[in-house]
């Protein structure tokens, strides 16, 4: 195992208890035969040293690495936990590169640095990152187990170091909420066509977001060129630096969907068209929560309506008119 200790470790320390989420347990599987043991092994350290990692960027939020040359059949692992007084949630695991990063001192170091600079309230960050996550975790089990070809659209999650390159692309931070989403997956492809979200609409891939994020800039630029000739009361704003799109129309379609304001936290609409600008007053984590809310009371929903077809989940607010026929409503 690599990692740094954030504090001594007493022999005497009780051991706490260690709890590894479902959708690890089958990543591990995945990834190698080896990787489900080499997980358990990792799991009895944690238990008797849950300090073992080293910061994440996300507070509340450590990580280890697992040297694969040590098990049969196992890759280097990236392992993400959360770690709080009585317990450990294992949340996030992927393959690494040998050359990991993370024995870098001078990565280390900027990691380090970013952990401390995420948030000015580190307790409230660390309930973001738990609500995000339960949400997440709430919508991918239900897809699991209902939708399996909207399960199967979703892309794994990237490490830090892919979002840290997003964040320079567009020049700003990206916000807790959003950076532990894209850590548990990093865009949706689409079952049969249709996004897992309300409306269909999809989790935008990190490539899209940096796209769409530069043509709106753009868009904004020209729009300050004709406003240095218009009245102040007549300047068009049709994108802001602190606006991150998040959510498309739909796996196939970039045309218009929700952006989340990194300076305010609310989700707003957006549309390539520069229509003016809608906000949504949710945030990244109630909008994931009705979602999550949605699917698993659906006699309560009142935004959107989950059904099925096939294996794919569509909602019914923007079903195909063709395909209507071929719906079926969720009733749970």
């Amino acid at each position: 195992m690599r990692g740094t200790a954030l504090y001594p470790t007493s022999k005497e320390q009780q051991a706490v208890k260690v709890e590894i989420q479902p959708d690890v347990r089958d990543i591990a599987a995945q990834l190698g035969a080896g990787v489900p043991y080499a997980l358990k092994v990792l799991a009895g350290q944690l238990a008797d040293d849950p300090d073992m990692g080293r910061p994440s960027g996300l507070p509340g939020i450590l990580t280890v690495t697992v040297d694969g040359d040590v098990f049969e059949d196992c890759p280097d692992l990236s392992v993400g936990y959360i770690r709080e007084p009585d317990r450990i949630e294992i949340r996030f695991l992927r393959a690494a590169p040998s050359t990991e990063p993370s024995t870098d001192a001078q990565d280390q170091d900027q990691e380090q640095g970013r952990d401390q600079d995420q948030s000015a309230d580190p307790a409230a960050a660390a309930v973001t990152v738990r609500e995000v996550a339960d949400a997440w975790r709430r919508i991918t089990g239900w897809l699991k187990h209902n939708a399996p070809d909207s399960y199967a659209a979703l892309r794994a999650g990237v490490g830090p170091a892919a979002i840290a390159a997003v964040e320079g692309d567009l020049g700003i931070r990206i916000p807790v909420e959003l950076h532990v989403l894209w850590l548990l997956t990093a865009g949706d492809d689409g079952g049969d066509g249709w996004g897992c979200l309300p409306g269909n609409k999809a989790l935008m891939t990190l490539d899209a977001v940096a796209a769409v994020y530069r043509v709106r800039m753009d868009s904004q630029a020209h729009e300050d060129a004709l406003n240095a000739d218009r009245p102040e009361d007549e300047r068009i704003t049709v994108w802001k630096a602190t606006w991150i799109p998040v959510v498309a129309l739909g796996p196939a379609d970039s045309t218009s969907g929700l952006y989340l304001d990194a300076e305010s936290g609310y989700l707003g609409r957006w549309s390539r068209y520069n229509e003016g600008p809608d906000e949504v007053l949710d945030t990244l984590v109630t909008y994931l929560e009705e979602a999550a809310d949605m699917l698993e009371a659906p006699a309560l929903a009142t935004r959107d309506k989950p059904g099925l077809i096939g294996g794919a989940l569509v909602w019914l607010s923007s079903i195909d008119p063709a395909q209507e026929d071929r719906w079926q409503p969720w009733t749970g």
